[in-house]
Order: structure tokens, then C-alpha cells, then sequence
């Protein structure tokens, strides 16, 4: 933290921080904004944990950063890590929300707070894989002659020229980052794909580390843990987070608190961090790299043993594995005794290259993984799946993620979870027992940060209370009942496995018809988008209709928004990452309740343990998926105070099921009707065909 002008932090408050932040950027003054950082700088003091549910328009960054700066500022030496879900929410806070918060702390107390931005390796380049390559199995880099010989003997538009100018791109990027002192961090770039960034990347297992990698004294990663380490705030993701509560807090640099954005992601974002696959193709790639360096058998029963867990994932039910004596466990038993023999014998040899050590890290994840598959442990759910592409695999995830995030986050740092959809059912209970806090370890209010009696009270009622916490809901700004409708067409027969009827096309065709385009149609799936785009063109010829899978969904997107009257169709990537504002989004098309599949292996096994535990297992496992994605999905609606439009529901499950109530209830508070008539009249005038 660096002084600008001498000042005390004490004189000040986060009002006035966030205050100036607001009058900078040219906003405005917004109550559920204020009440959010009073209540973050109350539990920021008084070490309690606090859920903050902001709708849309709150301008939740700044309310979480105005205090946290400043409680940094009176902290010297204090470190505040923010987690958020996605790339985008990072990189607005890196470049909008950030600069304009630490600009008002320094304008306001004359201290400037240091922050940092901290990703997984997987998105800063790797020097040594830049420079020496890897294995020829591995699509070992291509040297910078050939590339470009190849650029130049070949059509632009061909799969190998592009990869080719891609790679030969990103290498001369990365050497001028190495120069410059950058981090190489893929955000920053030149355009390029998937493909063409793994040549020039590397990922966990694999790294050898910053002391045994010849490049170590020039690694990206150590230069962003560096400056993560220099910082008084660093912004990482949920997985980071979820990566360092698994290891022994090695993946961030010490901290007193956190604040997770996006909050209402954690669990799957944990989840999925937590979480591991096993393939025929994994373990073959990995064993047939290994055998450059082995002359013994043990390289070819690796390999051998890729085929007998083909054999057994092949032979074995699509559903969660149960059985120890099964087939499929013998099978991870074979991979898991093989790879052991294999990571010996690499560890054993003297010529220890650094693709070797590579090789030993790659055959000891399979190990790990097969290990744990073997174990069928009662906290992990094994399955088998069916890949469209590439046949079956294994997979490995946890029960349940509440113990980990109770123990390792909230059991170590002042935790504030923050999203427009914490409340399920009208209840913060859904969400705050799924991150591992209890319903009766809630304290009844949220403090004003500038009451010290309270303050006190608070503090004083940590003691024997287990991991405390405190629920808030700071409302909107938008007036929800004015700006738009909620309708379910209760008519609509409800939905079932054959796909949409013909009443719920022909009613999405209407629906579309009547705003004149302007639609966001969310689907349950691929096959439903598609076959209610395909209706939807032939009955309206005149409109646009997109639909996901037609181009890349930014691509989609950027359509989508520059044609006012079009229409996108699309899937789960839809319900959550599409942010259009305006004219261009005035209905938004919800074809079925989003349950979670009654077959997914993951869901079927959770919901079991909570109807074992004595609870209602479909309530709090499916049902909360279902209301969660509903808040999400029909808050793509609303996104500014000038918004209007209409949220369609085809699921008259909505209003007739013992559920229905609870879904809605963790929905905007829309007018609602069930008179297709009466919508269709207000979309005619919004579009102003009426």
C-alpha cells in the first residue's frame, strides 16, 4: 500500500469511498448499494460471515470493494482475496470497477491500495513448453520456420495454416511478454483457439515446478503469485478458491477474507474443481508417452490396462458404480497398480529430462484418479458416462462440497457470498446449506456498520456459535411489477419426455410473432432449440431466428443484439451468460422447468442422501437447481430501469405443482397472468404493432 498525502483512514468512512467511486463513473446514489457496504464493513469488523443478495442494477462491485479497500487501508498488511465464477466479471473488475474504487480510496484518504488479478497456470503461457516443446504424442510445437513456410504454402483459411500462424503468433507475443516483464496472460492474447493455446501452455500435473524447471527463474505463473503476493486485493476465480481449500491454501497467497461473486455458482464451480475423469484415450496417451523412456514390460501394462477399463466401461450400466467386486473397479485397480509401477520405474532413471518428469507427473494423475475410483469412498459418487464423440469414461465427483467450503473457507476467513439470486423459495437456507453454513447458526440481523453496540453484540455472539452468519437482501432498483409480465401457459398440456408439443410451438411461434422478434428462447436442450428454431423460421419467414449451435454463441451474440428484431434460441450457456439490455431482448422463452435429468448419477446420489439424512431430497436438490436456473433465466429480462417485456413460461407445472411456489418465489417479482391473450396484447404494443 503506498501514502500519496499524509491522512488518516479513521476520519473517513466507506460511504465516502463509495461515494466518490459512484460520482466518478458518472452513477447515481442507489439504497441497496449503501446497505450493501454497510453490511460488508460490519462483517469485515466483527469477523461474521454474510450472504448479500443485490438484483441486477445494485452495482454490487462497488459495494463490496468501497469497504473492503478501505478496511485494507486501516489493515496494513491485511489481504482480501474476490473470487468470482467467470473470465468476464474478472476482467471488469480488472478493468472498470477496480481502477474506479482504488481511485476513490486515494482521493479520499490519500492511500493508494495495491490490487492483483491471479489466475490458474493454465492461462499464462509456460516458457519451458514455448521454447523446448514436448513429446511428439503431445502435438509437440511447431518451429517457427515451418510455420511459416507452411502459412505460405498454404490457403489462410485452411485448418493447418491457421493453427500454424495462431502458434507462430503466440510465440513471438509471449517472447516480447518475457521481455517486457509481462505475464503472458492468455486474456491479452492475439487472437487464437483452444488448440493452438495448449502449445504453448502447460497444466498443473505437469508442471515441474519453479525450482527444477530450467525456465523457473523467467515463469509467467511465479511473476502473477509475485505481484498476487505484493497486493492488498487479488481477484481470483472459484476454482482457484476451490483449489486452495483442497491443498492447504498453496494455490493463494494468505488472506484474512474473501468475497465470492457470482455466488450462486460456487457449489457447481467447486464441484467441478473437485471432480475428476478417467478414459480408455487418457490412459493410452499417457502410457504410450512413457514408453520412450521405459524398457521394461511396466510401460506396456499401462498400456494394456487402457483397454481392459474399455472393456469394463463398455460392458458396465450408464449409471452410478456402487459394486467393489464389479468389473469396472478391477479395471481403475489395474490402471491404479500399473501407473504406480510406472511412476517408480521414470522416478528410478538418471537421465531425468524435463519431459520425462513431465511423463512421471501425467502417469502419477492417472494414479491418483484410479485410486480414488478404486476406493468407491461414501463421500464420492463414481459413474459411468457416455461422451458423443469419444465413447465412454469414468467419473469421479464429490457427494457434497458443504464440509470442504465450511472447514477450509468460512472455518478459516471472514467470508461474503454476493449474487443476484442467493434467495431460493424466498430464503437464503437453499444456498447458505449448500456451502456447508446451518440454518440455526443465522444471526437474526445485519448490523449498520456505524453502530459500535452492535458491532459488539456481534462479536460477543460469535463465541459458541459454530460458523455464524447473517443474510441480507438489499432488493432491486428496478419496480419489477411495472416493468414486466411473468406468464405461464397453464392451457399447455405439461411437458413431457418426447420433446415440445405441438401446442408449445405453435405458442412460441405466436409469442415471437407478437414482439416482432426481440426473443430469448431458453431451452432445456440442444434438440429443443433447434426443432423450435426450425418451426418458429417457417412459420415466421420475415424474422430472424438464431440458434445456439449456428456459430460461436459470441458470434450469436453479437447478432443478436445488432438486429433488434431477431430472435436467439439456445441452451444452459443462455440462462446465465447473455447480458442484452434494451429493445432487442423483450421475451424471454422458458420451454420446461429446468430440472436437473432424474437419471444424472451426481443428482440421483445427492438427492438420496438428503432423503436418508431425513430431509426431502427432491426439494432441496432438484427443485433448488430448478429455481436457481428459473432466477437466473428470467432475470435476463430486466436489465435496466428503462426495460419491458415479458417472461414466458411453457410449463404449467409452474402454477399447478406443490413446487410451483417455491420456484416463483425465487423469481422477479413480475406481474403474472395466465392469459396468453393479455400477453400477447402487451408484446404488440412494446413492439409497437398495436
Amino acid at each position: 500500500m503506498t501514502a500519496v498525502t499524509k491522512a488518516s483512514s479513521l476520519e473517513v468512512g466507506h460511504r465516502d469511498v463509495l461515494g466518490a467511486a459512484v460520482k466518478a463513473i458518472g452513477g447515481t446514489d442507489r439504497p441497496g448499494q449503501v446497505e450493501m457496504a454497510d453490511a460488508i464493513a460490519s462483517s469485515l469488523e466483527s469477523d461474521h460471515h454474510l450472504l448479500v443478495q443485490a438484483g441486477t442494477g445494485t452495482g454490487k462491485s462497488l459495494g463490496y470493494l468501497a469497504p473492503a479497500l478501505l478496511w485494507l487501508i486501516r489493515h496494513p498488511g491485511e489481504r482480501i482475496v474476490v473470487a468470482t465464477a467467470t473470465l468476464a466479471l474478472q476482467a471488469q473488475l480488472a478493468n472498470n470497477d477496480i481502477p474506479a474504487a482504488v481511485d476513490a480510496v486515494e482521493a479520499v484518504t490519500g492511500q493508494r491500495p495495491r490490487h492483483a488479478i491471479l489466475k490458474g497456470r493454465t492461462n499464462y503461457v509456460c516458457m519451458l513448453r514455448l521454447r523446448e516443446g514436448t513429446a511428439a504424442d503431445q502435438e509437440a510445437l511447431i518451429p517457427a520456420g515451418e510455420l511459416i513456410e507452411t502459412f505460405r504454402s498454404t490457403q489462410q483459411s485452411t485448418p493447418e495454416s491457421a493453427l500454424g500462424a495462431e502458434v507462430l503468433a503466440l510465440r513471438t507475443w509471449a517472447t516480447d511478454q518475457a521481455e517486457q516483464h509481462g505475464l503472458a496472460d492468455r486474456d491479452d492474447a492475439p487472437p487464437h483457439t483452444d488448440r493452438a493455446w495448449a502449445q504453448v501452455s502447460i497444466t498443473v500435473r505437469e508442471c515441474l515446478g519453479v525450482q527444477r524447471c530450467p525456465s523457473g527463474a523467467e515463469c509467467f505463473v511465479e511473476s502473477s503469485r509475485d505481484a498476487a503476493r505484493a497486493a492488498d486485493l487479488v481477484v481470483a476465480n472459484h476454482a482457484l478458491l476451490a483449489i486452495n481449500a483442497m491443498h492447504g491454501g498453496t494455490a493463494l497467497p494468505e488472506h484474512s477474507a474473501v468475497i465470492i461473486d457470482e455466488a450462486h455458482e460456487l457449489v457447481s464451480r467447486v464441484t467441478s474443481a473437485a471432480s475428476a475423469e478417467l478414459s480408455p484415450q487418457m490412459v493410452e496417451r499417457v502410457a504410450r508417452r512413457t514408453l520412450t523412456y521405459l524398457e521394461d514390460e511396466s510401460g506396456q501394462d499401462l498400456l494394456e490396462s487402457a483397454k481392459t477399463l474399455h472393456n469394463a466401461l463398455d460392458g458396465g450400466p450408464l449409471e452410478r458404480v456402487e459394486d467393489p467386486e464389479s468389473a469396472f473397479v478391477e479395471a481403475c485397480a489395474a490402471v491404479r497398480d500399473a501407473a504406480r509401477t510406472v511412476v517408480s520405474a521414470l522416478a528410478s532413471g538418471d537421465n531425468q529430462t524435463p519431459d520425462r518428469r513431465q511423463t512421471a507427473s501425467a502417469v502419477k494423475e492417472l494414479f491418483d484418479i484410479a485410486e480414488r475410483m478404486a476406493a468407491l469412498d461414501g463421500h464420492d459418487v463414481v459413474w459411468i458416462a457416455d461422451r458423443e464423440r469419444f465413447g465412454r469414461e469414468a467419473r469421479v465427483s464429490p457427494l457434497s462440497v458443504a464440509g470442504l467450503m465450511r472447514s477450509r473457507i468460512f472455518g478459516e476467513h471472514t467470508t461474503v457470498l454476493t449474487s443476484a439470486t442467493l434467495k431460493l423459495g424466498g430464503d437464503f437456507a437453499p444456498i447458505a446449506t449448500s456451502v456447508g453454513l446451518k440454518v440455526e447458526e443465522r444471526l437474526d440481523s445485519a448490523p449498520r456498520s456505524n453502530d459500535r453496540r452492535q458491532h459488539e453484540t456481534a462479536e460477543n455472539d460469535l463465541e459458541d456459535r459454530g460458523v455464524p452468519w447473517r443474510g441480507l437482501d438489499v432488493g432491486s432498483p428496478f419496480e419489477y411489477r411495472r416493468q414486466g409480465i411473468l406468464y405461464v401457459a397453464r392451457s399447455l398440456p405439461p411437458p413431457g419426455r418426447d420433446g415440445l408439443s405441438e401446442d408449445s410451438l405453435a405458442e412460441i411461434a405466436e409469442l415471437v410473432e407478437a414482439s416482432d422478434g426481440r426473443a430469448l428462447g431458453l431451452f432445456s436442450s440442444r434438440k429443443a432449440a433447434e426443432v423450435a428454431a426450425v418451426y418458429s423460421r417457417k412459420q415466421l419467414p420475415n424474422l430472424t431466428i438464431l440458434c445456439q449451435g449456428d456459430a460461436q454463441l459470441p458470434e450469436l451474440t453479437r447478432r443478436f443484439i445488432a438486429d433488434e428484431r431477431a430472435s436467439l434460441f439456445g441452451t444452459l450457456s443462455l440462462w446465465q451468460g447473455v447480458d442484452v439490455p434494451g429493445a432487442t431482448c423483450q421475451l424471454v422463452i422458458i420451454d420446461r422447468i429446468p430440472f436437473p435429468r432424474p437419471d444424472e448419477p451426481l443428482t440421483v446420489a445427492r438427492q438420496r442422501a438428503v432423503t436418508e439424512a431425513g430431509g426431502n431430497g427432491f426439494m432441496k436438490i432438484a427443485a433448488s437447481h430448478a429455481a436457481l436456473l428459473l432466477a437466473q433465466g428470467s432475470g435476463r429480462l430486466i436489465r435496466r430501469l428503462s426495460d419491458r417485456g415479458v417472461v414466458a413460461v411453457l410449463d404449467p407445472r409452474l402454477v399447478t405443482a406443490r413446487y410451483g411456489a417455491f420456484l416463483k418465489a425465487s423469481m422477479p417479482d413480475l406481474w403474472q397472468t395466465t392469459d396468453r391473450q393479455v400477453v400477447v396484447q402487451a408484446l404488440r404494443r412494446l413492439s409497437g404493432q398495436s
